[in-house]
């Protein structure tokens, strides 16, 4: 899923984002696609704290996004 996210338009990578409800969802499975390819206790934690506090993580990644092109801790 990080994969897939990451070969998408930029601008389709923020309108993801943007869209709140769309935004966790995208969060859920990038991050916990990327703990189960990377299985490291780093990525668990990630997976964990998006899962609990998706909404509000998800406006930092929005500008992340926008700025670096990926995820906060997903490249």
């Amino acid at each position: 899923m990080k994969a897939w996210f990451n070969k998408q338009s930029r601008l389709v990578q923020l309108i993801l984002l943007l869209i709140p409800f769309v935004n966790w969802i995208v969060e859920l499975c990038v991050r916990w696609s990327n703990f189960f390819e990377k299985k490291s206790g780093f990525s668990l934690i990630v997976a964990i704290v998006y899962t609990i506090l998706g909404m509000p993580l998800g406006w930092l990644d929005f500008v992340w996004c926008l700025l670096f092109k990926h995820l906060v801790f997903a490249k």
